[in-house]
């Protein structure tokens, strides 16, 4: 079993959903990066997306667009990323992913950024801009290097290419709450329910994720109610960012965040089923 699996076994087995952070490698230092990681995962977090900066992030909302510049200003590079990868995994067995766009790992060779991946401690990669009818020539080489491979799927997404996504995706699916780019907001959509019940009869046994609007124990509650995993990024992030420029505790303001949102996660009740239990049923007529 690979921790991504692991963990998510081990979230259902505590009636609760997988708590899933992201932050931006390198911002604002590599140093910071590692500090801030060992901070999610004291705080409860059961896995960590590692965000490799990138100078065209078009599906990013202004929060970690304004991180990814710091990171690239900070000199980060994919290298980089791996090296903070070996850092964490040296102190940790958190299960990472490298959320990343397709041109750096292009830049490198994908078999080659595949293997060092591995070798830094990755144990999946998400490609954000690779839609999974042009995955055929990459996704392969993920995979023989021994990485999950992460797609995303929205609420716009027709259900030919929700089945080739969750058919080529293995660790979870991610499931894009809305439509648009990333970012802190106060709701959820209140189309979230159809999305999702798209998405899991494209998944199958396969977990899915929801992302993209998520910032307040409030809507991690609400989201961990229709998923098996909740991603949070931009308000951890922001929160980072913002008690820096307090001249406080980045590491403590992330970690005081993240303990509200795992805590969110919980359920009450017994599970019934891996995917499908009765009171996530209900919390999905509710939305």
């Amino acid at each position: 079993m690979s921790r991504i699996a692991a963990a998510f076994e081990k979230a259902r087995g505590e009636r609760r959903a997988a708590f899933i952070a992201y932050l931006t490698a390198g911002d604002p230092s590599a140093d910071a990066t590692v500090a801030l990681a060992l901070a999610v995962e004291r705080a409860g977090a059961d896995i960590l997306e590692l965000g490799v900066p990138f100078s065209d992030p078009i599906a990013d909302g202004p929060v970690l667009q304004r991180s990814a510049e710091r990171a690239l200003a900070s000199g980060t590079t994919l290298s980089g990323v791996f090296e903070m990868a070996r850092a964490i995994r040296r102190a940790t067995s958190l299960p990472l992913v490298l959320f990343t766009y397709l041109n750096p790992l292009l830049r490198a060779g994908i078999a080659a950024s595949a293997r060092r991946a591995r070798e830094s401690g990755f144990d999946a990669v998400l490609v954000t801009d690779l839609p999974p009818e042009e995955a055929g020539q990459f996704q392969p080489a993920l995979r023989s290097a021994g990485l999950d491979t992460v797609f995303l799927v929205s609420p716009t997404s027709p259900a030919r290419r929700m089945n080739a996504a969750a058919r080529l995706s293995s660790g979870f699916l991610y499931v894009v709450s809305r439509s648009g780019t990333t970012g802190a907001r106060r709701d959820l959509p209140g189309g979230l329910r159809g999305t999702v019940a798209r998405s899991r009869r494209a998944a199958g046994a396969l977990p899915i994720a929801l992302g993209f609007g998520i910032s307040t124990p409030e809507t991690a509650r609400r989201a961990s109610r229709l998923a098996d995993g909740v991603v949070v990024g931009s308000a951890l992030v922001r929160a980072a960012q913002e008690s820096a420029e307090a001249g406080e505790s980045r590491e403590k303001a992330v970690e005081s965040l993240v303990r509200k949102l795992v805590e969110a996660c919980r359920r009450g009740g017994k599970v019934k089923s891996r995917h499908r239990s009765v009171e996530r049923t209900l919390e999905i007529r509710k939305l």
